[in-house]
């Protein structure tokens, strides 16, 4: 048994801000090779935001703002891997096979190594160019103890302790998103 990153939707935002939004409960990985070969500076819109703090779900290959860590079994992390193989051999040109399935187990590997935590712990990421290079931070959210001191407040925002917060927290314009996407449909 091992532990994945799995796709959380705590409100309907996530279709809102991205342009195709994960299925909650599918296994995920951080996904910063679907943006391999785009100037990430020039990204603007929904595409900025899925790189900014996107998780690619394997299976729908959207996004996903969190994810938890969760419990997979050998045969459930072997299909993440075929699924994710399959995804980078169609939409990114891999030069075969093996090669996709070499580059998804690195992925999957590389998500699995971010799930040294509880299940139930949630993830958030947060991608930013810095000095020329792409950088990923990872937070782990937690459920603070005891009720919020505020009733009024929805849960989800009154209840989490952030860790590894080192900058800012970036304040999306989720209605002009919003108004941007209703034009592309």
């Amino acid at each position: 048994m091992t532990r994945l990153p799995r796709t959380l939707r705590l409100d309907p935002s996530d279709t809102v801000v991205f342009d195709r939004a994960a299925e909650p409960g599918e296994w995920a990985v951080p996904g910063g090779f679907a943006f391999w070969d785009e100037d990430p500076e020039a990204l603007t819109g929904r595409r900025r935001q899925e790189f900014r703090a996107g998780f690619l779900g394997v299976g729908s290959f959207g996004w996903s703002t969190l994810v938890e860590v969760a419990e997979a079994g050998p045969a459930e992390r072997a299909a993440a891997v075929e699924a994710l193989a399959a995804r980078i051999l169609g939409a990114y040109g891999a030069p075969g096979p093996e090669a996709a399935r070499a580059a998804a187990e690195e992925e999957v590997a590389f998500a699995e190594s971010l799930c040294g935590h509880p299940p139930g712990t949630v993830l958030a990421l947060s991608r930013a160019v810095e000095d020329g290079a792409v950088r990923e931070r990872f937070r782990t959210l937690h459920r603070r103890e005891g009720p919020p001191a505020d009733r009024s407040r929805l849960p989800v925002f009154g209840v989490v302790e952030v860790e590894g917060e080192d900058e800012p927290p970036e304040r999306p314009d989720l209605a002009a998103l919003g108004r941007a996407g209703e034009g592309a449909r």
